[in-house]
């Protein structure tokens, strides 16, 4: 059996912003699904302590009523998730996310925020965004909705935590079984090794493009948690 007909644990966050370093998490979702068994899933609603802009309350729908209403506090969000992703790696489940370097770095800063130590990730990463840039050379948006249109997956809502981490799970399992020798008949160690490289390769990629039309920007090519900024 290949490591996609096994556990997935799908996993994906909404937030205040897009900055890693400072967005404060609203939602999260982590769930458990495949291996033949029922699908587990945790959902929580987060009161992040400060306003969501309406900018991210117009991409998730949350808002700070909401959120103070029905919230629960950071610190026992972070908890629960913290738990949960340390406990589907002890049992050898990959996690999986897409564009997962966004919702682990978020995670990490959030857990520094509130609780004093980062993220430790022990265990295998599975980023279909990663693989599918690249593997696949086509032209146009890469984004979680137009992704599962262009290998018929199902996505049931864009930026809902929970329909994104199963999104993401459904987009693991097609890219294993459409490409079996790059993907799907890897152990999920060496798998997370070539994520690892192909994070950097895109990144090498993008920056001498910048730099080569003279635009002062880069970005840091590290995955699949972006390195806390030195103080």
């Amino acid at each position: 059996m290949i490591w996609a007909d096994g556990r997935l644990c799908g996993f994906d966050i909404e937030t205040t912003g897009a900055a890693r370093d400072s967005a404060r998490i609203v939602t999260a979702t982590l769930v458990l699904v495949g291996d033949g068994r029922p699908a587990d899933t945790v959902r929580l609603l987060v009161d992040p302590g400060v306003e969501i802009p309406a900018a991210a309350t117009a991409v998730h729908g949350i808002t700070d009523e909401m959120a103070r209403a029905q919230g629960v506090e950071p610190a026992v969000a972070l908890r629960e998730v913290a738990g949960r992703l340390a406990r589907a790696w002890a049992a050898g489940t990959p996690v999986i996310g897409f564009n997962v370097v966004y919702d682990l770095t978020v995670l990490d800063r959030e857990l520094r925020r509130h609780l004093g130590a980062g993220l430790t990730v022990a265990g295998p990463v599975v980023d279909p965004h990663v693989i599918d840039r690249a593997l696949d050379r086509r032209k146009g948006k890469r984004t979680l909705e137009e992704t599962c249109r262009y290998y018929k997956v199902r996505h049931d809502a864009a930026h809902d935590a929970t329909q994104d981490a199963l999104a993401a799970a459904r987009l693991a399992w097609r890219l294993a079984k459409r490409y079996p020798a790059e993907i799907g008949e890897l152990s999920l160690a060496e798998l997370h090794r070539r994520q690892t490289d192909w994070a950097r390769q895109w990144a090498t990629g993008l920056n001498e493009y910048w730099r080569s039309q003279n635009q002062d920007k880069s970005i840091d090519g590290a995955w699949p948690l972006q390195p806390f900024p030195a103080q």
